[in-house]
C-alpha cells in the first residue's frame, strides 16, 4: 500500500522555534507559500488545525487549494458547532469544487476551556456521544438517495437531503484521534482512520490490534492508521541531537508550554516520557514531557536515513499514513521534501515488494 505523508500549514509566520502553527492573524502570502512548499516537497495532504481562536479551517483550505494544484487538505472539524446536515453540505461542496482534495479530521475538543469559548459547555464524554450522532447524520446525508428523518438524543431533523454530493465516493476520508473509551467507540463506528501520536513500537502495535478488534466488533471493514511525529533531522546524527536539544531550550525559553487541558492521549505520552527520554533508538520524548503531551510532540531524531528507517518500522506494523511537521515549520517542510519523503516512498515500495514475495 503506498505510504501517505501529511504536513501541516498555518496562516501566519511563527516567530522562531514553533510548537504550534495554528494561531495568529491571517497572512495570505505566507499561507500560499506554506501550501506551495508542501506541494513541491511531495506531501499528499496538509493539516489545517482548529482552535476556538483560529482562522476558519475550510476557508483556509479553500484559499490554499487555490494556490496549489494537487495538494490535499486534512481539515480539523469539531462536531456540534453547526448542524450536521450543514456540515455535510459544506464538506461535499469543498470536495466537489476542489477535485476531491479533502479529508476531515474529527475532534471533540481537547479542553473544556477551549470548547466554551465557542459556547459549547457539554462535557467531553457527551461530546463524543454527540459526535457519533453527528457523523451518523453526515454519512447518511452523503449517501442517502431519499430524504430521511433523524431522531437521536442530540439531533432531531426532518426530510434531510442534499443536492450536492462529495466527489470522493462514498465520501471524503474521516480521521479521528483520541484514547478515551468514548473516542474509540465513536471512531470505530463512524471513522475510517485512527490518528495516533507517536508512541514506541510495542505500544503502537497494541493500539492497532485493540482498535482493529473494536472496528470488527462493529461490523466494519479494517481501519487505516496514521501516526504523527516531529522529525528533527541533521546532516549527521550528532548534528540532529544538538538541534533537538537546542529546540527544547528555545521552546522553554519562549514559554511555549502550558499543561492545561491535558487529554488521555497527552497523558499517555507523558507516562512514556517518564520511562525514559529515548525509546526504540530514535523516539525522543522530552518535548512531549515538557508540553504535557500536547501538540504532536513525539520526536524522531537522526539523519534523514535514520529517521526514515524508524518511520518505516511503523509502516511494517500496518501504519500507512504519517503526519510530519517540524519546529521550524517552513524550513522543515522543505527539508523533509529533499531528504526524508523520497526515502520513505522508496522504502515503503521495497517493503511492499518484500511482503508480496513472502506471500
Amino acid at each position: 500500500m503506498p505510504i501517505r505523508v501529511i504536513g501541516m500549514i498555518g496562516v501566519a509566520p511563527p516567530a522562531g522555534t514553533a510548537l504550534h502553527v495554528i494561531g495568529g492573524g491571517v497572512a495570505p502570502s505566507f499561507l500560499a507559500e506554506f501550501a506551495q512548499t508542501h506541494e513541491r516537497a511531495g506531501f499528499d495532504l496538509a493539516l489545517v488545525g482548529y482552535y476556538s481562536s483560529s482562522a476558519e479551517g475550510f476557508a483556509v483550505a479553500a484559499y490554499a487549494a487555490a494556490q496549489t494544484s494537487k495538494l490535499g487538505f486534512l481539515v480539523a472539524h469539531r462536531p456540534g458547532l453547526v448542524a450536521p446536515s450543514l456540515a455535510a453540505r459544506t464538506i461535499a461542496s469543498f470536495d466537489a469544487l476542489w477535485g476531491g482534495r479533502l479529508a476531515v479530521h474529527i475532534i471533540a475538543g481537547n479542553s473544556d476551556e477551549d470548547m466554551q469559548r465557542d459556547g459549547d459547555f457539554i462535557p467531553k464524554d457527551q461530546r463524543y456521544e454527540r459526535a457519533a450522532e453527528y457523523l451518523d447524520v453526515m454519512r447518511r446525508t452523503w449517501m442517502s438517495c431519499e430524504p430521511f428523518d433523524y431522531d437521536g438524543c442530540f439531533y432531531h431533523l426532518r426530510s434531510v437531503f442534499a443536492d450536492v454530493r462529495p466527489l470522493q465516493k462514498p465520501y471524503p476520508e474521516l480521521l479521528f484521534g483520541g484514547s478515551s473509551p468514548g473516542a474509540q467507540i465513536m471512531g470505530a463506528r463512524h471513522c475510517d482512520t485512527f490518528a495516533m501520536f507517536g508512541e514506541p513500537l510495542a505500544e503502537t502495535a497494541q493500539r492497532i490490534a485493540a482498535f482493529r478488534e473494536l472496528v470488527a466488533a462493529n461490523g466494519r471493514q479494517a481501519p487505516n492508521f496514521n501516526v504523527s511525529f516531529r522529525p528533527i533531522v541533521g546532516r549527521t546524527e550528532g548534528e540532529a541531537w544538538d538541534r533537538a536539544n537546542r529546540i527544547l531550550a528555545d521552546l522553554k525559553m519562549g514559554a511555549a508550554f502550558t499543561l492545561r487541558g491535558q487529554d488521555e492521549s497527552g497523558r499517555r505520552l507523558v507516562e512514556i516520557a517518564q520511562r525514559g527520554d529515548v525509546h526504540d533508538e530514535r523516539l525522543w520524548m522530552p518535548i512531549a514531557a515538557a508540553s504535557g503531551g500536547k501538540g504532536n510532540t513525539s520526536c524522531l531524531v537522526g539523519t534523514a536515513e535514520q529517521v526514515a528507517e524508524a518511520i518505516l518500522k511503523y509502516y511494517r506494523l500496518g501504519v500507512h499514513s504519517f503526519l510530519m511537521r517540524g519546529f521550524e515549520p517552513l524550513e522543515d517542510a522543505r527539508l523533509y521534501g529533499e531528504e526524508l519523503i523520497p526515502r520513505l516512498r522508496a522504502g515503503a515500495l521495497a517493503i511492499d515488494r518484500e511482503m508480496a514475495l513472502a506471500a
